[in-house]
């Protein structure tokens, strides 16, 4: 995972309002928490069955105790084809097509490894492209923790295209989508 940025894109992140989900980890030191919570998980009700009664998460949950954004417009993402990934990843990340070919392909169509990602974001580093360096790294970011899905190796293109005008980037109300994902 990229912890954190290189400072000349600390801006470009804080102004999209995800600055927060660098304070972010799936990591923790009691993997026996979350499994009890996974545990008592019941996707029919969409809560948490504990000791004390039923508990679900809730956008106040998400704003007060995440601080992600819960007000804004709520971006369309809709399902790629892979003609369309290929297309996100070279204007966007500026790879070439046949990079963007073999890592769809590899991944099966409109997914990308996160190490290629943490690649990308390291050879953008280093040339200074600082856009496309922020592009990439909020892009791990919520494919990491947003978005994260059962693999926790592969996260979905899709999301890059939220990154394309980094300054409407931070009218979007990330905590509702993150909510919607984590429910369905």
């Amino acid at each position: 995972m990229i912890v954190r940025p290189v400072p000349e894109i600390e801006g470009l992140v804080g102004a999209t309002r995800l600055s927060p989900l660098m304070d972010c980890s799936v990591v923790t030191g009691d993997p026996g928490l979350i499994s009890t919570f996974v545990e008592r998980w019941h996707s029919e009700t969409s809560t948490f069955h504990l000791l004390v009664g039923e508990l679900t998460i809730t956008l106040d949950d998400v704003s007060s105790l995440l601080y992600w954004p819960i007000t804004g417009a709520l971006h369309n993402f809709h399902a790629l084809s892979t003609e369309e990934a290929i297309f996100l990843l070279t204007e966007l990340l500026e790879v070439s097509a046949e990079e963007a070919r073999a890592e769809t392909t590899l991944t099966r169509e409109t997914y990308v490894q996160l190490g290629w990602v943490r690649d990308i974001y390291e050879m953008r580093c280093q040339v200074r492209r600082w856009i496309v360096a922020a592009r990439v790294y909020l892009l791990h970011l919520v494919g990491c923790i947003l978005f994260a899905n059962k693999s926790a190796t592969y996260m979905h293109v899709v999301h890059l295209d939220a990154f394309r005008d980094l300054g409407q980037s931070g009218g979007y109300a990330w905590g509702v989508v993150a909510l919607v994902h984590m429910y369905d």
